[in-house]
């Protein structure tokens, strides 16, 4: 077999196995969205026992209404999203985009540095659609929307600028050492990538959280003085206690810690202070300490880095194979670097595969859920837990009755009936 007619072969492995992944994903989904919706669509009329006493019929219906309405959409945007994926790789879209650029640009670090950022805004603009008629119709119906359109319009401006001040920085430092710091580019590269990652988290709560949202020191007397000593009572220190103003863009709730070691944040939404009773707020906030105990945020951290080493290694060598262009329907560079094509094509099949290991990183995520909920339990009282998670369910809109098989793919976090029945056999057993 001459090199050649090996390529040939590899080339059209590579299309087979791309198509393949791609529509037996679409598959899996699709048939994992339909089964939600039925779920749901069956149980609509009937509140489950276990909360007749605490949850409405209307909220309940309004939480199967919401679901069912999400995942209709979700269908919609994973197919658009396949054909975008085919109209980039395989109908030539990227290696038109990349072959006009060239002639537009000598090869080089600027024509890839281009070919990236014309690839982001082009993405971003055929995305608007859909991210409007989330915002605005789907949020908007079920009273969830609280953004104004010139909100909107001017949380999208300040988006394009952090990506134009950080964004593209780092992309022309990432494509400058692909091509710049030799076989072991990935490697270094990865350390930049991670580097990068820490610093951002390092500085979102002080320089860029406070672009989009106000953040005001707890005022309320009577819950940072039982925050405060649950944090004392659990080992942990922070900066303060912060109220951010989450009602002018949702009615969604929540709260979390931002920053490291000493200089953590406890941020809460205003909305999540409005709908709980500080007893509440309390065991909420030791379920985010039960987290840091047993070291989940850590743990994914690790795992993150360990993944993206994985990744960048696998670039490194699909970057100089070009049966990999060429079996996504890409027109390698032949006068040039392609570092900036095989890291698009990258992102691009990537995800894919997200499919069928999800699901692994969904159980260890659920896991991790109610380990925390057990420490918030025994630091806390189990019954304010229950009761701020039931309040958070209904005010969410988050349906009380999904498809088993649909939370095992997809949940980060386990349904009610599982999670508060956990924490009632806890509480039997004490």
């Amino acid at each position: 077999m001459n090199d050649e007619s090996l390529f040939s072969q590899l080339s059209l492995a590579m299309t087979l196995a791309f198509v393949a992944t791609l529509v037996l994903g679409l598959l899996v989904k699709f048939w994992l969205a339909t089964r939600q919706i039925r779920h749901v669509a069956q149980h609509r009329g009937t509140v489950p026992a276990a909360f007749a006493s605490r949850i409405t019929l209307e909220a309940h219906q309004k939480a199967a209404d919401y679901t069912v309405a999400k995942a209709r959409f979700g269908m919609l945007e994973l197919a658009w999203g396949a054909a975008l994926i085919l109209a980039w790789t395989l109908l030539g879209g990227l290696s038109w985009l990349n072959q006009l650029l060239l002639q537009w640009l000598q090869p080089g670090l600027a024509q890839q540095v281009a070919l990236l950022a014309a690839f982001t805004a082009i993405g971003t603009l055929i995305d608007l659609p859909f991210t409007l008629y989330q915002t605005f119709v789907i949020e908007q119906r079920f009273g969830f929307n609280k953004i104004t359109p010139k909100l909107w319009l001017q949380d999208m401006l300040k988006s394009l600028l952090l990506g134009v001040l950080l964004g593209l920085p780092l992309a022309t430092l990432v494509v400058w050492m692909m091509g710049a710091t030799g076989t072991y580019w990935w490697l270094w590269t990865w350390g930049v990538w991670m580097g990068f990652n820490l610093l951002a988290l390092l500085l979102y709560p002080t320089l860029i959280a406070p672009w989009f949202n106000k953040f005001k020191p707890l005022e309320n007397p009577e819950l940072k003085d039982r925050v405060t000593q649950l944090m004392a009572r659990c080992g942990f220190t922070s900066k303060g206690f912060f109220v951010m103003d989450g009602s002018k863009r949702s009615a969604h709730a929540n709260a979390y810690f931002t920053g490291f070691g000493a200089s953590k944040r406890v941020v809460f939404y205003d909305t999540l202070l409005a709908q709980l009773s500080p007893d509440e707020v309390d065991a909420v906030l030791a379920h985010e300490l039960g987290h840091f105990k047993h070291r989940h945020i850590l743990k994914r951290m690790v795992s993150l880095f360990a993944m993206s080493l994985l990744g960048f290694a696998m670039l490194g060598w699909l970057g100089n194979q070009a049966w990999f262009y060429t079996g996504l329907g890409v027109i390698p560079n032949l006068r040039g670097a392609n570092d900036a094509l095989a890291l698009l094509l990258f992102m691009m099949v990537l995800p894919l595969f997200s499919t069928f290991i999800g699901p692994l990183f969904a159980q260890i995520s659920r896991k991790h859920e109610f380990e925390a909920d057990a420490y918030a339990v025994a630091q806390t009282s189990g019954a304010d837990l229950s009761s701020a998670l039931l309040k958070l369910y209904k005010d969410n809109a988050s349906t009380l009755t999904p498809d088993p098989v649909y939370v095992k793919f997809y949940y980060s976090h386990p349904p009610a009936s599982e999670r508060l029945g956990r924490m009632q056999e806890g509480a039997a057993h004490v």
